[in-house]
């Protein structure tokens, strides 16, 4: 599950597709998307699966 201060990032990659990542408070990434998305929302929907509830 996504901590309290984890900061989750939709963004667009060199292929044009959306992919999330998760980085926790120190900055690590704690989790990202393994796979792209034609959508973004459809980036988000797989993040909230994961946890991400923002």
């Amino acid at each position: 599950m996504a901590g309290e201060n984890d900061k989750v990032e939709v963004y667009q990659d060199k292929r044009g597709e959306y992919r999330w990542r998760r980085s926790a408070s120190n900055g690590q990434i704690a989790g990202a998307s393994c796979e792209g998305y034609k959508n973004k929302s459809d980036a988000k929907a797989n993040a909230e699966r994961q946890g991400y509830s923002g």
